[in-house]
């Protein structure tokens, strides 16, 4: 097995793409101020994904070169997500498309349906109504992935790929698409490539967490970065931290700081891991912080907290850190830099609808200045 890069050892150059995502996209519709069940007009459309949100991010508000490795049925629902895909700057050239002949050949389905493009509704919630999401994803083209769908060779070894991005809820959702992953990240390796992935855990995707946690130890000693909070972490990795639901972020720190460096010394290969900190008061009100633990140095990162945010969708906070923290390696910025970004990137994209972000990296520096000096939030004008 080629030897896992490590986060000071990114590519600067020679490479046609700065950051590769793997995994599903789904389109999202969003019934705004009501609950799904009772939605009917005025509903929102957007497209998101655990991992392929990280490259939208990274091309969006960083400015990064991103590409996404994913499959969508050619149909007018799948227009609409490569479409969504373009507007924020993504390289969409790697899709693998399912026609809709039925002709007999691999990527081919009927067209009334049987396979189809994944859709969620995802209502955000409001005050002590929590953010609900339903899910249409077992029958995706996502989800027949396997192995030899994508030509790794060329793409890490001929086009070049500083980093390479997948997550847990990919590796759950397919009987072969955890496989895909762990040849993508072998494959990374062997070709000079950072390999980053979210835990990610849900349980509407795969409700038995042993196999959850079978499915992320096959793939954990192929990544340079991981992101996972504590509950992450024990549901898909069975990695218990000690400390009572609903601690402050100081006592859940020192517990998180614990299981992580229990993770580090199983999981030598890691150079890199972190988590975003969600205390949530109610669907509407969040505390939030954010943490990168050096494996290389033994040195932690820890973004300053912020106390009581009014926030409008938190869908796509973990995504955006993990963008934020990517982009900023990629940039060649400092791993306290890192922090920083990947937490206000966090913090920013939950203040605006959809799964991933609406602002530009002046607007995530500018929240750091801001946080930093602890000064409050003024009109631009």
């Amino acid at each position: 097995m080629a030897q896992v890069v490590r986060y000071s050892e990114i590519k600067r150059e020679g490479c046609k793409y700065d950051i590769v995502s793997l995994g599903e996209v789904m389109l999202r519709f969003d019934p705004r101020d009501v609950p799904t069940a009772r939605m009917r007009d005025n509903i929102r459309v957007s497209q998101g994904g655990g991992e392929t949100n990280v490259a939208c991010g990274a091309a969006y508000t960083f400015g990064l070169r991103a590409a996404v490795l994913t499959a969508l049925v050619d149909d007018p629902i799948g227009e609409n997500i490569r479409n969504q895909l373009r507007e924020l700057g993504v390289d969409t050239s790697k899709i693998i498309w399912w026609n809709t002949k039925n002709d007999g050949s691999k990527y081919s389905t009927d067209a009334k349906g049987t396979l189809h493009n994944g859709v969620n509704f995802t209502y955000v919630g409001s005050g002590v109504i929590p953010s609900d999401t339903t899910y249409y994803r077992a029958h995706t083209p996502a989800t027949r992935l396997e192995p030899g769908d994508f030509d790794f060779d060329y793409l890490f070894g001929v086009e070049g790929v500083r980093v390479f991005n997948t997550g847990g809820i990919f590796t759950l959702i397919g009987p072969r698409t955890a496989d895909l992953a762990i040849e993508a990240a072998q494959k990374a390796a062997e070709h000079g490539t950072f390999v980053s992935a979210d835990l990610n855990y849900r349980s509407k995707v795969e409700p038995n967490k042993e196999r959850a946690r079978a499915i992320n130890r096959r793939l954990a000693p192929y990544l340079g970065m991981l992101v996972g909070n504590d509950s992450d972490l024990a549901d898909a990795l069975g990695y218990e931290t000690h400390v009572e639901e609903g601690a402050p972020f100081d006592e859940w720190l020192g517990a998180y700081k614990e299981t992580v460096r229990q993770v580090a010394k199983d999981y030598p290969n890691l150079s890199l891991i972190g988590t975003q900190w969600r205390g949530a008061h109610n669907a509407d009100l969040i505390s939030w912080g954010a943490v990168l633990y050096d494996v290389l140095n033994d040195e932690w990162h820890v973004a300053p907290v912020r106390e009581n945010v009014p926030i409008r969708d938190r869908t796509g906070g973990g995504d955006s850190f993990a963008s934020g923290v990517l982009a900023a390696l990629l940039k060649g910025k400092d791993l306290e830099t890192a922090v920083n970004w990947g937490a206000a990137h966090g913090i920013l994209v939950q203040e605006t609808p959809g799964d991933v972000t609406m602002v530009n990296q002046a607007a995530v520096e500018r929240e750091v200045r801001r946080v930093l000096a602890g000064g409050g939030v003024k009109a631009i004008r």
